[in-house]
């Protein structure tokens, strides 16, 4: 399997800490299904997993598309995989030619990150001959609906080659079929094939044309793929090359026949060429990477990294427009039901928002087109909610795709009940907290008049009517929940979910204020619409009275819920030595964790990372040190949270190596493949995420609000430099920072002077200037 470790050896230069590259294949399907994710490609509209041109469903192709799902039956409920119009294979000798299947004299492939290019190159042998097949792939950045490859041939004899290439629509699918109707045919030189969803009936085009002066060729449609057929007497050691173009369209792309537009796009791209569609799609990731990438200098290690996981960010970015979001596994398949959960907002929106905030209002927006759903989620779950209830699962309508029994038992076979749906509810402040982020770092205030303040106003109501009013302390209190901590369900007064509520009362107060003084008559219509004037008091009342668990005086600790310190307080390790099976989950109703007082991930730790500014060092380091051999790291949401609080006083080498733990999840692959019967694999955009977090918050101290921006450095002993872009308030920043020194550079189109407080040192910059610290 490929691991930055496998770069590391082979001594990569700097100048190729760009691309991801192995020179193996290995055929258990483990192992493709996480190649598949390592070397996935992907624009925002769909992904497509790092497989090889002709692997089927069989070897977990997917082309998965961003915001359009299905159900078939009693299953759940996931996105769509699209019929593959990127398949190729070659057959000579009557055998068609794959890596599973043929024995590989050599084989190589690598995703170039700079501009999301998947390349492989496969030297097959088979009766004395010796056949090479390479091609290229990408998803353009310029054109979502398309995708483009170029696929070579070569013989070191001269034989007879056939190839097969076309869509292929034998489609794999964890809970389907999704597509039925699948109907293949050619028009002119394009093939498609057209079909529609089961649940919705929602239209899928697939269409695919090709550039070639290979000879004339047949059309053939069998074992579910509509094929053209190319024959060509090969000269040995001469190379044929062709390009194909495919294109993806469905009905929530708004045109009027999904199928004619895929057909269109195919032609248009066609005409232009590959290298002129290619062309197109380099500068856009130029863009993209001129104000994203972050440069470490003295740590190669630590750069591929960081770099992977910014792109693997990008690639998920939804495109303009559409109001989708990132789900949980991103676009590397249809695990965790394609849905979209907390992740989004806590860990992959601050990047979006710091680096690249066109794409953060697409994420926020999304939750304002699944407002109706978080409030039929209220209405629903129980008598007497009211607001917005957001979806622990989101899909497309917001409506919750979580279900009550969530997780098999791998002993007993049996469907566990857990309360994720039901008793997560810091969701909805987890999405307050973001939209009212968007507003603070880029003073744009039109996402909150478009429906951002009235998701705001919906979450306090929604913590109103659930929160319980103990008269005998005239507090408000949280009871019956879940944290971060999924290990411990049904809980009271979680500090995490406290906090979160008690920030959506502020928020939402600070909102009501904000619209008063400048948008007045706008307030006083979204009061009447939603009907909330009369409650706007009680959210005032709930700010100063909400019960949030403080650090117990002596030793700065914070009880992570009530009772949490009558739990039995045994090791990790011995937890784990009780399961009697691997995938066993440590949590739900008897789960072997639940009576101890160990945890799946950082809970209290995340709430003190999450409000920084209101927990001193002190505090930090004694729940850091209290919590931390207590928590099992069982999501990788957990390791950036330690690492960010451990930089935060000082404990650099912990910091570091959760880093690099967060930073090279994916590329090393080592990761739950299953929980109880759940099958777990997919890429990890969260963890991704909280690569960048912990590299620019973390070690570059980077702490922004509507006013200023801090940065307190403190550096891993192996970097020199780092380097990145910060946008604040809609002005532009590039930030060095090295050992003894920090350098803001200013971007010329800046708009205002900002404020840098600096290791406590305050200056202002002026846009096109320079400032050392």
């Amino acid at each position: 399997m490929v691991s930055v470790k496998d770069f590391k050896s082979e001594k990569i230069p700097m100048n190729n800490l760009w691309q991801v590259r192995t020179d193996k294949f290995t055929n258990e399907k483990e192992a493709i299904m996480r190649s598949g994710n390592v070397y996935q490609i992907a624009n925002g509209y769909m992904g497509y997993r790092g497989t090889l041109d002709e692997f089927g469903p069989d070897e977990l192709v997917g082309i998965t598309l961003a915001g359009i799902f299905d159900r078939v039956g009693d299953s759940w409920r996931e996105p769509v995989n699209a019929p593959n119009g990127g398949f190729t294979q070659v057959i000579l000798d009557g055998h068609a030619f794959s890596a599973r299947s043929t024995k590989i004299k050599k084989h190589s492939q690598q995703l170039n990150l700079e501009n999301a290019l998947f390349e492989r190159e496969t030297v097959y042998t088979s009766k004395g001959k010796n056949l090479t097949i390479k091609s290229s792939r990408f998803l353009s950045a310029a054109n979502p609906n398309l995708g483009v490859i170029q696929f070579s041939v070569t013989c070191d004899k001269a034989e007879k080659v056939i190839i097969h290439t076309g869509i292929d629509f034998n489609i794999w699918d964890l809970n389907g079929p999704h597509l039925l109707k699948l109907a293949p045919k050619k028009r002119g030189g394009v093939l498609s094939v057209v079909s529609i969803t089961n649940e919705a009936g929602k239209r899928v085009a697939v269409a695919e044309a090709i550039d070639s002066n290979l000879g004339k060729e047949a059309h053939k449609i069998s074992s579910k793929k509509n094929l053209r057929v190319i024959s060509l007497q090969a000269e040995a050691g001469k190379t044929y090359t062709f390009q194909k173009f495919f294109a993806v369209f469905t009905d929530n792309d708004f045109v009027k026949s999904p199928g004619e537009a895929a057909a269109r796009t195919v032609r248009e791209a066609k005409s232009l060429g590959y290298d002129a569609c290619l062309a197109r799609h380099n500068a856009e990731w130029a863009k993209k990477w001129a104000s994203c990438d972050v440069k470490i200098d003295g740590d190669d290690e630590a750069q591929l990294a960081l770099r992977f996981s910014i792109f693997q960010l990008l690639i998920v970015a939804p495109v303009n427009g559409s109001s989708n979001s990132i789900p949980a596994r991103a676009l590397s398949g249809q695990v965790y039901k394609g849905a979209i959960f907390w992740d989004t907002e806590m860990f992959m929106f601050p990047f979006f928002l710091h680096t690249y905030p066109e794409k953060a209002v697409e994420l926020m927006r999304y939750r304002i087109k699944t407002l109706n759903g978080a409030r039929r989620k209220a209405q629903t779950e129980s008598v007497g909610f009211r607001g917005a209830f957001y979806a622990w699962e989101s899909q497309e309508t917001g409506d919750d795709a979580c279900t009550y029994f969530n997780i098999g038992d791998p002993v007993t076979g049996r469907n566990l009940r857990t309360h994720f749906r039901d008793k997560q509810v810091h969701i909805s402040g987890d999405i307050a907290i973001a939209m009212w982020e968007y507003f603070k770092l880029t003073g744009d205030d039109s996402l909150l008049l478009e429906g951002g303040a009235e998701v705001i106003l919906e979450c306090a109501r929604f913590y109103f009517s659930y929160a319980y009013f103990n008269e005998n302390k005239n507090r408000y209190e949280i009871l019956d929940v879940i944290g971060p901590d999924e290990y411990h369900e049904r809980v009271n007064n979680n500090a995490f979910t406290s906090q979160v509520v008690k920030a959506t009362f502020e928020i939402a107060n600070a909102t009501v204020a904000y619209l008063k003084r400048k948008h007045p008559a706008k307030l006083a219509a979204l009061l009447k619409k939603i009907s909330i004037a009369d409650e706007l008091p009680q959210f005032i009342e709930a700010e100063k009275l909400l019960y949030v668990p403080q650090p117990d005086k002596k030793t700065g600790i914070i009880e992570q819920f009530d009772d949490y310190f009558r739990l039995e307080d045994t090791s990790l390790e011995a937890v784990k030595a009780r399961k009697i099976h691997p995938n066993e989950y440590l949590g739900g109703g008897q789960g072997v964790a639940v009576q101890t007082r160990v945890i799946k991930q950082a809970d209290v730790v995340m709430m003190l990372n999450l409000f920084k500014n209101r927990f001193s060092q002190t505090v930090k380091k004694a729940n850091w040190k209290y919590y931390e051999p207590r928590t099992e790291h069982g999501s990788s949401l957990s390791a950036c949270a330690y690492a960010m609080v451990a930089a935060e006083f000082g404990k650099l080498d912990f910091a570091y190596d959760y880093f690099l733990k967060t930073a090279k999840i994916d590329l090393e692959a080592k990761y739950k493949v299953y929980v109880g019967t759940i099958f777990m694999g997919g890429s990890h955009p969260a963890a991704n995420g909280g690569a960048w977090m912990t590299a620019v918050f973390g070690f570059g101290g980077v702490q922004a609000d509507e006013g200023q921006v801090v940065i307190n450095p403190r550096l891993p002993k192996k970097w020199r430099k780092l380097e990145f872009n910060l946008i604040h308030r809609g002005d532009q920043f590039a930030i060095k920072i090295l050992k003894n020194a920090v350098e803001i550079s200013a971007c010329a189109n800046n708009r205002l002077k900002h404020k840098f407080v600096v290791s406590g040192k305050t200056q202002f910059i002026a846009p096109g200037s320079r400032l050392i610290l």
